[in-house]
């Protein structure tokens, strides 16, 4: 399966991370449905995805988007509680809390319903791709695609490939991602380990952040303030912990 096949994505999980990458999707010409629990998820998904701080009225406010392209937009755009309703999916993007065995029973359930030819993706902040893929029949179709928060607006996505992978998955990948306007970054799945790429080197900086702040060698304001103006970093290691532009998943 290559980009010109993927005309339906389904994502399993709402929410802010759910709802963003569904967003991106239907912004970039796709079809995307959105499978949650309940009405009540479902409803703060969408009011997220339409109103909220990063939804597409703004991006129509800000004349980013014209009246038209945000019917057509939204148009592309469902919801489901019904795990059946993805079945004709050509690519399941998996968005469900950071939950290892939770992950491997939603993907086994997709697996006995979905098209056999679809991929599966997750969005796992860092469990290996090879341990989640244990769950599924399609190993060589299954794919880490880790976003980061807030989804439609951040640029790069992390696509984990294990040794099960197939490269045709991967080239698919790398070319929907660019197709949405985003930044692939290509990273080998690494058992054993948790967080990828960000979230690794982010939780070291964090914590030498914290043992300097621990040691009273300076406050978390002037620790900030180092990295801002020394490394014209946007925000400081320690502020970042504290929500910066939605926080790091």
């Amino acid at each position: 399966m290559n980009i010109d096949d993927i005309k339906l994505v389904g994502v399993m999980g709402g929410g802010v991370m759910g709802g963003g990458i569904a967003q991106s999707f239907i912004a970039a010409g796709f079809s995307a449905i959105v499978r949650d629990l309940n009405d009540d998820l479902i409803e703060k998904t969408r009011a997220s995805m339409i109103d909220g701080r990063f939804g597409l009225k703004g991006a129509v406010d800000r004349g980013k988007m014209s009246q038209a392209d945000y019917d057509a937009t939204v148009a592309r755009l469902s919801f489901t509680q019904d795990v059946g309703d993805l079945a004709a999916c050509d690519l399941i993007i998996e968005a469900v809390p950071e939950n290892l065995e939770l992950k491997k029973t939603v993907f086994k359930e997709l697996d006995a319903i979905v098209k056999k030819d679809a991929i599966f993706a997750t969005n796992t902040s860092g469990f290996a791709i090879s341990d989640v893929n244990k769950a599924v029949s399609r190993r060589d179709r299954f794919i880490g695609f880790h976003w980061f928060s807030p989804a439609f607006i951040m640029k790069p996505i992390e696509i984990i490939y294990a040794p099960e992978t197939s490269q045709e998955t991967i080239d698919t990948m790398v070319a929907i991602t660019k197709k949405m306007g985003k930044a692939p970054i290509l990273v080998k799945d690494a058992p054993g380990k948790y967080g990828f790429v960000g979230n690794r080197i982010y939780f070291a900086m964090v914590a030498e952040a914290r043992k300097v702040l621990e040691e009273g060698i300076a406050s978390a304001e002037d620790i900030d303030e180092v990295m801002k103006l020394g490394y014209n970093w946007p925000v400081g290691p320690l502020g970042m912990t504290r929500g910066a532009r939605g926080g790091w998943q």
